[in-house]
């Protein structure tokens, strides 16, 4: 098992969790952040971290954003690791509680 950020850090990006990570297993896309699963030991130290709930075990991925768990995989292959904390995005406080957000997904 894997953990998996989902919808909720589309237009945020809050990178609290990035700090926490003991093995670096974040990547960093252009509006949001997705989990390594080659990389994440599924230690959950990241889960508590985020502002905005959107890390979730691969098990606890609701239903409606099973599609996450592929996506993150899909887009950690092409995007670069983020090792340090960054500001959120500028629009991150007006996205964080915006649901339905796939569309906004930047694959940069």
């Amino acid at each position: 098992m894997t953990h998996v950020v989902t919808e909720s850090c589309i237009k945020c990006k809050y990178t609290d969790c990035v700090d926490v990570c003991p093995v670096d297993c974040f990547r960093e896309g252009p509006n949001m952040l997705v989990i390594d699963p080659d990389e994440c030991i599924d230690c959950a130290v990241c889960i508590p971290e985020c502002p905005v709930e959107a890390i979730k075990a691969e098990e606890d991925v609701p239903a409606d954003q099973l599609d996450f768990i592929k996506l993150n995989v899909e887009l950690a292959r092409g995007w670069p690791s983020i090792t340090r904390t960054k500001p959120a995005l500028s629009e991150a406080e007006e996205f964080k509680s915006v649901t339905n957000k796939r569309h906004l997904i930047e694959r940069g």
